[in-house]
Formats: C-alpha cells, sequence, structure tokens
C-alpha cells in the first residue's frame, strides 16, 4: 500500500465511518475539519481527502471498527510506515503484535512481523521495540541485517 491507496481507501471509508458513529454530514465535517460541502463532495467520490484528512479520519475514528477492520487494527502503525518511508525515526516499544500481525522471520536479536489485513511489515527487537515499518519487505529484512551486523561487533 502507498500513500494514494491509502488516501482513496479513507475516502470510501468516510461515509462508512460517520454512519457507524451516527453522525450527521455537518457534525462529521465538524470533527475532521472540513466543510460540509467538502465532505459530500468526497462522499460522492467528487473530491478526496487527501493525506491530512485520511491521517485525520484515522486518528479521530482510530476506534471504528469499519477502520480496524479494513487496515488490520491499530492504524498508527501503518501510518507510520507510510509517513516516515524514507525517514528513520526512533519508535517506543509495542505489545508484540499478538493479534493482527503474523512472524516472518526471527532471530535471538529481531523480528519481522507483517500485518494480517493491511500487509505492511514491521522489525521489531527482541523486547518488542519496533525499529521500523515499511510495505516493502526487503527495506524491513535490510534494516534486520544492519541491526545483526552491529551486534556481532
Amino acid at each position: 500500500m502507498n500513500r494514494a491507496e491509502f488516501i482513496k481507501e479513507m475516502d470510501e471509508s468516510l461515509k462508512l465511518v460517520r454512519t457507524e458513529y451516527g453522525l450527521t454530514q455537518d457534525k462529521m465535517a465538524g470533527c475532521i475539519g472540513l466543510s460540509k460541502k467538502t465532505l459530500v463532495e468526497i462522499e460522492k467520490g467528487r473530491s478526496s481527502l487527501g493525506w491530512s484528512g485520511a491521517v485525520t479520519l484515522s486518528a479521530v475514528f482510530s476506534e471504528s471498527s469499519v477502520l480496524q477492520n479494513r487496515f488490520g487494527g491499530e492504524m498508527s502503525d501503518m501510518v507510520k510506515a507510510l509517513a516516515f518511508e524514507s525517514v528513520e525515526v526512533s519508535y517506543p516499544k509495542t505489545m508484540g503484535g499478538k493479534v493482527w500481525w503474523r512472524v516472518v522471520e526471527q532471530t535471538e536479536s529481531w523480528k519481522i512481523q507483517q500485518n494480517y489485513v493491511s500487509g505492511h511489515y514491521r522489525l521489531l527487537t527482541a523486547d518488542d521495540c519496533r525499529v521500523c515499518s515499511s510495505f516493502k519487505l526487503e527495506d524491513v529484512k535490510e534494516t534486520a541485517e544492519l541491526i545483526e551486523k552491529r551486534d556481532e561487533k
């Protein structure tokens, strides 16, 4: 998944989320910082939330069943994978991915997991601290190899 695909999925989810929360178009527009006119245009497929709007929708409605089922649980990790696609950051510790994740590869130092629904990958240290997230397995593996080389020294 890339940013454009994420935005498209969020555009398509907007009305479903609004309905799930029982909000009018006016109230939903206010919740995510849009005009009612813009919200209507997005719901009709004539306009788009764009990156900022899609991220806002995912943050404000992070507990939405519609979004969690569409993207595989907690969305913030996937959004970070898209946001930090070419940026290195330090992540806080995770809970280890017991529900939405499968282990792709594992060593004593790290494990690579893939989200069942969205398909994005993340690299965790042995104590479940996230090192990186990406939709490209090869990028995550490359980072894992760097950790292995660092630990060998």
